[in-house]
């Protein structure tokens, strides 16, 4: 039997037998802490005499019927399986079962608020986790209508894809009563949800491009519920609506719009129809960076703009599934920047987006973006930085191919052939070539098949007067992925005006296509001061500079006026330093007497990140550790200087708290956490306080004690969570054995708490204390992986990976482990193999750093 797992072959075979009408689930959230009642009348057609499944993951089974007949539990369920004998042409399916509510974020969720004991419910069913709360065929492709009906406390806020009733009081009991919902439209079931509680809502509306007036709702916890910023989501939510309504020629395509904020999330957001669920992270009880705030909209619009591409229009299968994430977040990065004040938002998808997908196509783990899905465990294995980062990069790429006005029609046509329906990539790749004249199946083949990143290069001649005689862009590609690609892109010169800033003074856009691309157009301009490839960040491609713009670059980065122009040149620094081009000690100098003029805050996250990384890991060991003091005295030089107030002052005192070395330091930390020392503009908040706090742990000046007493002071989630971080950041091999126990020998912890503990634990100076770990750590990860859920197993064995010792040693257990385990789960694997390469990497960067 496959337990959870479903192929494709199975999911077609199933496809061509059934065709679904409609259910009727039947919750009732009043019968225990541990389980929910859950009965599921399933109406579909079939292939007459047929036998298939149908899924189902349940603590129990009460019953079962079809087509008037009982089946017996014991014989037609196993693993997450009931079987379908001989069916009729037109079916009924009745399953009476017992379902349990989940802490790991998936399925049904339960969480208690420590605050005011109160119970908080969401689901979270994407990629197959609807069948943990009702009987589902879960595959994309098996559409249908969903009718939810919901016992609950009388008091809760129950909220689905549809319009919320009226509750009727249910007689004879104490204060439930029952929510009785209309059927949706037809839709995939993992889009489909459930939230309950006593949630807290703000209210609003809209009318949407087809004079409908569409009800708008913002719900958080209670507790937190003072914390909400509603007019400013739904500020943002309406500029969205109007942005994709016009762009897409289609109306919002649903009866209402709910945004749900829920506690121990596990992603970002999750585009449910009608009712989208986001991380409770984007309830601000403290100050947070820029940086985050922008990321925030982006996400409200990435899943707005789910609501056409993937729940109106959905993937067939998850092989699409790149599709769906890819286009959701170039919509919303577009509509961030045209549609919102954050205007510079394809600077911060560049930082941020750009440099994920580029790490991610640089792991051994790398992949097509249309990758091969052959069952749910590669669904697992493939949802990453390619099937987001790269898809929304390479799609960029596409929009600058073909046109944005062309691509924008082609989408619209496409929305409007397939509504309601399920497609593959070429439905939309048709739409494409109609409306731009490309011919994209070849393009397709070359961006889409096939995996690696190409790097551009130029080689530039000039004559003794300093004009170009000579302008060749030289395309390579590594020998594992040898695809030489076509690249819609810019060239842009940059000089010095009257103040010695670098501007854009010359631009030309081309077609990059073959090992050697001769840009005639440039020949016989005047050599600017610097050379910029890929500028404005058409193209998804590393990028290298000629020996004299690389100088320039290096000596007055942050003379570069344009955010994006910086932002791209930023990130060909750091690729050239993680490829062990520009030593790793000259990225630190470099960040440090650049970074304080740095204007874009995700620039500023990213590249602070970088240099934390870079003085840990790739500085050579005979350094380190005076590269670790170095980082540390600038980064608290950087916030003494940083305008009061400013969001450039905030991040740097985040980050020297994230990397104290000495007694000075502890000084320093100790007296912003009493208040002995202050810089202005500059409040001591709740979560700075703990992150404060975290940075006295690793310096052994704060300990278990330390961490009780401010858990008692901020007796929430968040405190909860920010106190399992700063155990688990304990400087002993003792403290650390205790974190690592938490999660592997205690199955108790939360999805937030293991993720807390997780970076706790990777949050060392001196690595050292985590070598004792590293036979246990090999040794738990079979077990961890049979016995956890998927989320949950793969939280944990990442978080506890101990990367942060990036030794020989560790990566030879690390391969011994492969060599050993080569029939391990495909996911579990890739955990390991991509913590290795991120070890090897560290270890060659090391090296070159002379």
């Amino acid at each position: 039997m496959p337990g959870q797992n479903l192929t494709r072959g199975e999911a077609q075979e199933r496809a061509a037998i059934v065709n679904v009408d409609s259910y009727a689930v039947r919750l009732d959230l009043t019968t225990s802490d541990v389980t929910f009642r859950s009965t599921t009348t399933v109406v579909f057609s079939a292939t007459p005499g047929a036998t298939t499944f149908i899924d189902l993951i349940a603590e129990s089974i009460e019953s079962i019927e079809l087509n008037g007949v009982a089946l017996n539990p014991a014989d037609v369920y196993e693993d997450s399986r009931l079987r379908l004998a001989d069916l009729a042409e037109h079916n009924t399916l009745t399953v009476d079962a017992h379902c349990l509510y989940m802490n790991t974020g998936e399925g049904l969720h339960r969480f208690v608020d420590p605050v005011d004991g109160e119970v908080y419910l969401y689901s979270q069913f994407e990629v197959p986790d609807s069948r943990r709360m009702f009987t589902v065929f879960e595959q994309p492709d098996l559409k249908a209508t969903f009718q939810f009906t919901v016992t609950a406390p009388e008091r809760w806020h129950v909220v689905s894809n549809q319009p919320t009733p009226t509750p009727v009081p249910v007689s004879g009991t104490d204060g439930n009563a029952t929510w009785e919902f209309p059927a949706t439209p037809r839709m995939s079931s993992y889009i489909t949800a459930l939230v309950a509680g006593p949630y807290v809502v703000e209210r609003s509306e809209l009318t949407s491009a087809d004079g409908r007036v569409i009800p708008l709702g913002v719900f958080s916890r209670a507790s937190m519920s003072q914390y909400l910023d509603a007019d400013y989501i739904f500020e943002k939510t309406r500029q969205g609506f109007e942005f994709f309504e016009a762009q897409f020629g289609v109306p919002y395509p649903f009866e209402k719009y709910d945004q749900l904020f829920v506690p121990e999330f596990n992603a970002g957001a999750m585009e449910n129809a009608g009712c989208v669920t986001f991380t409770e992270t984007y309830v601000f009880r403290s100050k947070v960076t820029d940086a985050i705030k922008e990321r925030r909209v982006v996400t409200i619009l990435h899943e707005l703009a789910h609501m056409w591409f993937g729940d109106l229009v959905t993937m067939k299968w998850w092989n699409d599934l790149w599709l769906n994430e890819s286009f959701a977040e170039w919509a919303s990065t577009l509509a961030t920047a045209e549609a919102t004040e954050w205007h510079e938002a394809w600077t911060t998808f560049n930082a941020m987006e750009k440099t994920w997908a580029y790490r991610q196509d640089q792991l051994p783990s790398t992949h097509p973006i249309v990758a091969a899905i052959n069952d749910l465990e590669d669904v697992y294995v493939n949802f990453d930085g390619i099937t987001y980062a790269k898809g929304g990069s390479v799609l960029k790429q596409l929009v600058a191919w073909v046109g944005l006005e062309q691509f924008m029609a082609g989408v619209s046509a496409y929305f409007r052939k397939h509504a309601w329906g399920n497609t593959e990539l070429s439905d939309l790749l048709v739409e494409l070539e109609r409306t731009s004249g490309r011919e994209l199946t070849s393009w397709s083949q070359l961006w889409l098949e096939t995996a690696g990143v190409n790097t551009l290069t130029p080689i530039i001649d000039t004559d003794n007067a300093g004009v170009i005689t000579r302008f060749t862009i030289v395309q390579t590609a590594t020998e594992e992925y040898p695809t030489i690609r076509p690249h819609r892109m810019a060239v842009g010169f940059y000089n010095h005006d009257d103040n010695g800033d670098l501007v854009r003074t010359h631009r030309v856009e081309l077609d990059v296509d073959g090992e050697h691309t001769d840009v005639t157009d440039l020949v016989g301009q005047q050599r600017p001061a610097l050379v910029l490839l890929n500028d404005d960040d058409l193209a998804y491609a590393k990028i290298r500079f000629d020996t004299e713009s690389l100088q320039v670059a290096a000596e007055q980065l942050s003379s570069i006026t344009n955010p994006l122009a910086r932002s791209i040149v930023w990130g060909a620094l750091w690729d050239a330093t993680r490829d062990g081009e520009f030593p790793a000690s000259d990225y630190v100098a470099l960040v440090i007497n650049h970074i304080g003029s740095e204007t874009e805050s995700t620039t500023l996250r990213t590249t602070l990140a970088q240099l934390l990384t870079t003085a840990r890991m790739y500085v050579a060991p005979q350094r380190r550790a005076s590269a670790l003091d170095l980082v540390s005295g600038a980064l608290w030089e950087l916030a003494q200087n940083a305008p009061a107030g400013s969001d450039a002052q905030f991040q740097f005192v985040k980050y020297f708290a994230a990397l104290p070395t000495s007694e000075e330091h502890q000084q320093v930390l100790s007296g912003l956490f009493d208040g002995s020392v202050t810089l202005e503009g500059l409040e001591i908040d709740t979560d700075l306080r703990w992150e404060i706090l975290e940075g006295l742990v690793l310096l052994g000046a704060a300990d278990n004690t330390d961490i009780d007493q401010a858990l008692a002071a901020d007796n929430t989630a968040s405190g909860a969570q920010a106190a399992a971080r700063a155990r688990a950041a304990i400087p002993t091999v003792e403290g650390k054995t205790a974190a690592f126990d938490s999660l592997v020998v205690s199955a108790d912890a939360p999805n937030a708490i293991a993720r807390s503990t997780g970076l706790g634990f990777n949050h060392v100076t001196d690595a050292t204390v985590l070598e004792p770990l590293v036979a246990r750590y090999f040794e738990a990860l079979a077990p961890l992986w049979s016995e956890r859920s998927f989320h949950m197993a793969s939280q944990i064995i990442t978080g506890l990976f101990p990367t942060s010792i990036a030794s020989p040693e560790l990566a030879s257990a690390a391969r011994t482990w492969l060599d050993a385990n080569a029939d391990a789960a495909p996911a579990l694997r890739r955990i390991v193999v991509e913590s290795l390469a991120d070890v090897d990497r560290a270890l060659t960067v090391q090296q070159a750093d002379v």
